[in-house]
């Protein structure tokens, strides 16, 4: 059997009972380490978690998730075993992925969920149900500047919804010059600030000049959601760059049109 697991967005203590009673019983334990990281870090999680859980914990990179997905559905045929998600098992597409794969092979799969960035944004005072469609940031290179999110956050202003901004996180991304010599060599984890964030919005707008937002747009930057450094700071988007939000991860809400409610819950954020 395959146990999907949820731990939240804090550290290693916020899984649910639920959550590490299937732990415990499991043969082997992965913990997926690419999509997001726990406060803790990978390593000292890794090693955390072997005590709390007692139980081994495997980390699972990209490559062994997407690449070695049979690996861990094989054990799952003659075993029980756990695949544990930072936050919740559905915030990624890979996970989704891999429920299809393991009902495809007839294996029992039970899911676990938790909280996640996708429900602890509310915690910036924006309702929930006044979100559109959530987007991606990718990094910008040299050769590759994407814009196609623009057009979702000009759709959701468009009619009044806020847009969530997910920013990108590159963890044992191959080097594309390690790629041309045929070798494996990693690029240094990396993830996205607010910051480096609204500074690629702010050049799209100035290339498209669509007007869907400018640097006087209300925006909210989020930094470890659910972890006791958590900071929120609500502002205009050239505001936001000047402020440090400290180590990852980070999150991005461009506002649409905010409620008497949204607007009294956005002052408590405010530099003064």
């Amino acid at each position: 059997m395959l146990f999907i697991v949820g731990l939240g967005l804090g550290d290693e203590r916020d899984i649910t009972l639920r959550g590490l009673d299937a732990v415990q019983k499991c043969e082997k334990v992965y913990l997926e380490a690419y999509t997001s990281l726990l406060a803790l870090g990978l390593d000292a999680s890794a090693t955390t978690t072997l005590r709390l859980y007692g139980r081994p914990v495997i980390v699972a990179d990209r490559e062994m998730v997407e690449q070695m997905a049979e690996r861990i559905l094989d054990e799952a045929q003659t075993s029980d075993v756990a695949f544990l998600v930072v936050g919740d098992p559905f915030g990624a597409t890979t996970h989704s992925d891999l429920v299809v794969r393991a009902k495809s092979m007839g294996l029992k799969v039970e899911v676990i969920h938790n909280a996640s960035v996708m429900n602890a944004v509310g915690a910036c005072g924006l309702q929930l149900y006044r979100f559109g469609e959530a987007i991606s940031i990718p990094f910008f290179t040299e050769t590759w500047r994407p814009d196609s999110f623009y057009d979702k956050i000009k759709a959701n202003r468009s009619i009044g919804l806020h847009t969530l901004c997910l920013l990108d996180i590159r963890v044992k991304e191959p080097s594309v010059e390690a790629l041309c010599r045929g070798r494996k060599e990693y690029e240094p984890p990396r993830y996205m600030s607010v910051n480096t964030a609204v500074e690629q919005l702010l050049e799209i707008e100035e290339n498209r000049q669509e007007n869907v937002y400018t640097e006087e747009t209300m925006a909210v930057g989020l930094a470890r959601l659910g972890q006791p450094t958590q900071l929120i700071v609500a502002g205009p988007l050239k505001q936001l760059l000047s402020v440090d939000f400290g180590a990852p991860l980070h999150s991005l809400i461009i506002t649409g049109n905010t409620h008497v409610m949204e607007e009294e819950m956005l002052n408590f954020f405010k530099q003064q």
